[in-house]
C-alpha cells in the first residue's frame, strides 16, 4: 500500500533549525511517507534510487521489514527466512534451554527445517501493511467545554473503535499518537504467530565483549541470528503446529557481499521504540534528577542480588538470564544518558530552548492568547504527578520484581474487566488481548523460580518498608505487619515471616493453576484460597486509584500537548521527524569516523584482527577455538570473498551517523541499492542522551557487518544450507 506524503506544514521541529552539513549526523527517525520530501538531501549523499519506494510498504525494500515486538528483523529469502540480532532471539534460546542443553551459551544451528525450534507461544512476526492518518476521526468534533476526563474517555473509545474496525480484516492494528497527540495514524499489521529458531551463533560470538563492551566502541560482536516465519498450509496465520509451512513473503532483501567504505550512504529501516525529544524541560529535569538515578540504583541492586542467587546454579542462571541481560543493558544505557544530560549539557540546552519558545510565544499578542498558558499548565501537571511518585514507583516495583505477583495481578484484573462491554474494558484487557494473556502464562513458565522470585520480592518489599508515612502502601503494610519508621531489623523480620507464608501458601508457580485462574470470575478469584491471589486482590484498589488519577491527568495532557506541539511547530518551520513510538521508520546517514574525545579518533571499521586481540579465554572475551583456527587459516593465505580490499581483513562491526534507538535492534542496514550490508545493534555510550536531545556531531550507531556474518557462517559454523538459501555462492 502506498502512503500519502505527510505535509511539511505540521512536520516542523524545534530542534532542526538548519540542514546539517554532510559531515554531521542526520537527525530523524522518519515516517516512510516523509522520505520523498527528503529527496534533495538523499541525492546530495549519493542516493540514486527513488525515494518514493520507501513510501510503498508492500514494495521493495519496505515489504521485507518486520517487527518482532521489541526488535526489528527482515526477510532474506522467499521461504520466510528472517535475520535479526542475536540478542533479539534470546527468548527463543531461553525457551529451548535446559541445564543439559544451554542454547543461550552454545547457540543453535538447525540441520534441516524439521529441526527448527518453536520460539514459544508468544513468538510473533509483524509485517506492517498500511499506515492511515485518522487524526480527524480521533480528535475531531470534541466539545470545547468537555472536562479532561470526558476528553480522555472519548479519545480512548474512538481509538478502540478504530482498532476494532481495522481488525475485522484479520490483521493486528493500533492507533498511534504522533507529535504528542497532534496527529494520529492507524497502523495495520499482518501477525505471524509461528516464529522458529533457525540459527544463532555461540554466545562467544553473538555476545562477544559482554557488558564490558556494551554501548562501547570499538566493538567486535557477532550480533546476528536467524528465524523462520511459518503459517498454516492454507497460508493463514496460525500458532505453532508441525503441519505449518514456511511463510512466502512477497519481498525479501538481498544480502550483499560487496561491503561498504567510509562515507558510503546507508539506510536503517525498523521499529525504534521511544524517544523523548519533545518532552518539556520540567519532564526531562525530573527524569535527570529523580527517575534515572533511581533506575540506576535499583538496577545495580537487582543485578547484585541475581548474581548472588544464580551463582553455581545453572538452572537458575538460565531462568534469570533474560532479566539480568535487560538490567545490565538498561543500566549502561541510563548511565550514559545521565552523563549526557548533565555533564554533556543537554539538560541546560533543553532549558535554554524552552525559554526561547516561551519568549517567542510572549512576543506576539495572538500567539500569547493561543499558547500563553500551555507551558505553565504542563508544569502544573508535572508537579501534581510528582507528589506520590515514591509510593507509585514502589508499588509498581513489587510486580516488577515478582513474576508471581505480576501474573496474578494480570489475571485478577482480567476477571474485573471481563464482565464489561468490550469497548469499556481497559486497554490491554479487551477480548483481542485474552489470547495473548493466556499465551503469556505459558511463555512465563520457563522463567519462574520460587527462590529467585522470593529474593526479588523481598528486595522490593524492603524498599516499600522505607516509604515515608504519607506515601505508604497500606494494603501491604496490613498484610506484612509493616509500620512507618519501623526499625530495619524489625521490618526485615516481618517481611521474611510474610514471605514464608506467601510462598508456602501459593500455587501460582504451577501453570495449570494459573490457567484455571484465567477462567475464573471476579468473585471466584477473590474467594480463591491462595496467598498471592489475596495479595493481588488487596493491592488492586490502590493500583486502580493510581490508574484513575493517571487517566484524569492524561485527559489534561490530551488537551495541552497538541497545543504545545502546535507552538513548537509554528516557531521552527521545516521538515522533521516525530518522536519514535515503535512504528515503522526510516533513518539514513553515512559510514563515518568520529573524534569521540580530545585526541581520540574512532575509525569506522573493526576487523578480525581486533577479535583475536581481545581474546582472553574469559567469559566475555572467549573467541571459540574454531574461529581462532579459521582466522589463522586466513592469515596463512586462505582466500575469502569477505576480506575487504582496503582493510586487508574481514570487517566485523562499523559505525554510521544514522539516528537510532532501542527497538532498532536487528534493523537491516541497507546500502544505496537497498541491499542488506549489516544489522544495527547498538549505539555509543557518549551519545545515548540523544533520546532526549539529539547530538548532530557525535551521534553514531553500531552495526555488525554482513561480511563477518557470512564469513562466520562459512568458515566457523558450517551453515551452508542457509548460505545456499541466501543465494551466497
Amino acid at each position: 500500500m502506498k502512503l500519502t506524503p505527510v505535509p511539511a506544514a505540521f512536520l516542523a521541529a524545534s530542534f532542526l533549525l538548519a540542514a546539517p552539513s554532510l559531515s554531521r549526523a542526520d537527525e530523524g527517525m522518519w515516517m516512510p511517507q516523509q522520505i520523498p520530501e527528503l529527496a534533495a538531501r538523499l541525492k546530495a549523499l549519493g542516493f540514486e534510487g527513488d525515494p518514493k519506494s520507501f513510501a510503498d510498504l508492500t514494495g521493495q525494500p519496505m515489504g521485507a521489514i518486520v517487527s518482532l515486538g521489541g526488535c526489528t528483523a527482515s526477510f532474506v529469502s522467499p521461504d520466510g527466512l528472517i535475520v535479526t540480532n542475536h540478542h533479539c532471539v534470546a527468548g527463543h534460546l531461553q525457551f529451548n534451554s535446559t541445564p543439559q542443553r544451554n542454547l543461550l551459551q552454545d547457540g543453535f544451528l538447525a540441520k534441516t527445517r524439521e529441526d527448527e525450534l518453536s520460539g514459544g507461544p508468544t513468538a510473533r512476526v509483524f509485517v506492517t501493511t498500511s499506515v492511515t492518518e485518522v487524526t480527524g476521526q480521533i480528535t475531531g468534533n470534541i466539545e470545547p467545554k468537555s472536562t479532561d476526563r470526558q476528553r480522555f474517555d472519548l479519545i480512548e473509545r474512538r481509538i478502540k473503535e478504530r482498532v476494532a474496525a481495522c481488525e475485522k480484516g484479520g490483521q493486528r492494528c493500533r492507533v498511534a499518537s504522533f507529535f504528542e497527540g497532534h496527529k494520529y495514524f492507524e497502523i495495520a499489521q499482518l501477525e505471524i504467530k509461528d516464529a522458529r529458531l533457525v540459527y544463532a551463533p555461540t554466545a562467544d560470538i553473538g555476545t562477544f565483549g559482554g557488558e564490558t563492551d556494551n554501548w562501547r566502541w570499538p566493538r567486535h560482536t557477532g550480533d546476528w541470528s536467524y528465524l523462520r516465519a511459518y503459517v498454516a498450509p492454507d497460508g493463514t496465520s496460525a500458532p505453532y503446529a508441525k503441519e505449518n509451512v514456511p511463510f512466502k513473503p512477497k519481498h525479501w532483501l538481498k544480502v550483499s557481499t560487496a561491503g561498504l567504505k567510509e562515507n558510503d550512504l546507508v539506510f536503517v529501516v525498523g521499529y525504534p521504540g521511544r524517544t523523548q525529544r519533545y518532552q518539556t524541560y520540567a519532564e526531562v529535569k525530573e527524569t535527570t534528577e529523580w527517575g534515572m538515578p533511581l533506575a540506576i540504583r535499583l538496577a545495580e541492586e537487582q543485578i547484585a542480588l541475581l548474581d548472588r542467587i544464580t551463582k553455581d546454579n545453572r538452572d537458575r542462571a538460565i531462568k534469570a538470564a533474560g532479566r539480568v541481560r535487560g538490567l545490565n543493558n538498561g543500566l549502561t544505557n541510563r548511565r550514559g544518558m545521565l552523563e549526557g544530560l548533565v555533564k554533556g549539557g543537554a539538560l541546560a540546552l533543553k532549558e535554554s530552548r524552552e525559554k526561547e519558545l516561551a519568549a517567542w510565544i510572549n512576543s506576539d499578542p495572538l500567539r500569547k492568547q493561543k499558547f500563553g498558558d500551555v507551558l505553565d499548565a504542563l508544569g502544573a501537571l508535572q508537579t501534581e504527578g510528582e507528589k506520590t511518585r515514591e509510593r507509585d514507583s514502589a508499588l509498581g516495583g513489587l510486580s516488577g520484581a515478582s513474576s508471581y505477583l505480576a501474573v496474578t495481578q494480570s489475571l485478577y484484573r482480567l476477571s474485573t474487566e471481563r464482565p464489561k462491554p468490550d469497548m469499556e474494558r481497559e486497554t490491554g484487557f479487551q477480548e483481542r488481548d485474552w489470547v495473548r494473556i493466556k499465551e503469556g502464562q505459558a511463555r512465563t513458565q520457563p522463567t519462574l523460580d520460587a527462590t529467585i522470585d522470593r529474593e526479588l520480592l523481598r528486595w522490593a518489599m524492603t524498599r516499600a518498608a522505607d516509604l515515608p508515612e504519607d506515601q505508604r502502601i497500606g494494603p501491604l503494610d496490613a498484610l506484612a505487619g509493616l509500620k512507618p519508621a519501623m526499625a530495619k531489623a524489625d521490618a526485615e523480620k516481618a517481611i521474611d515471616a510474610y514471605l514464608d507464608h506467601l510462598y508456602a501458601s501459593t500455587k501460582v508457580g504451577d501453570l495449570a493453576f494459573r490457567m484455571g485462574l484465567f477462567e475464573k470470575s471476579k468473585v471466584e478469584t477473590e474467594t480463591t484460597d491462595d496467598a498471592f491471589v489475596k495479595l493481588a486482590v488487596a493491592l488492586h484498589p490502590l493500583g486502580e486509584s493510581i490508574r484513575e488519577n493517571a487517566r484524569n491527568r492524561e485527559g489534561a495532557y490530551l488537551r495541552l500537548r497538541p497545543r504545545y506541539m502546535e507552538a513548537v511547530l509554528a516557531k521552527a518551520g521545516g521538515l522533521a521527524a516525530p518522536d519514535a513510538n515503535s512504528t515503522l521508520r526510516v533513518t539514513y546517514g553515512q559510514v563515518k569516523s568520529v573524534a569521540a574525545k580530545d585526541g581520540l579518533l574512532w575509525t569506522p571499521f573493526t576487523t578480525l584482527q581486533g577479535v583475536l586481540a581481545k581474546h582472553t579465554g574469559g567469559p566475555e572475551f572467549n573467541v571459540p577455538e574454531r574461529e581462532r583456527e579459521a582466522i589463522k587459516e586466513l592469515r596463512a593465505g586462505k582466500t575469502s570473498p569477505y576480506v575487504d580490499g582496503l582493510l586487508k581483513d574481514v570487517p566485523v562491526n562499523f559505525l554510521s551517523t544514522v539516528d537510532t534507538t532501542g527497538g532498532n535492534s536487528g534493523s537491516p542496514t541497507l546500502n544505496a541499492k537497498g541491499e542488506l550490508v549489516g544489522l544495527l545493534f547498538d549505539g555509543t555510550y557518549e551519545t545515548v542522551a540523544s533520546n532526549y536531545l539529539f547530538d548532530p556531531v557525535l551521534t553514531r550507531s553500531i552495526h555488525v557487518d554482513a561480511r563477518y556474518m557470512l564469513w562466520t557462517m562459512t568458515e566457523v559454523d558450517g551453515a551452508q544450507r542457509l548460505l545456499d538459501e541466501l543465494g551466497i555462492k
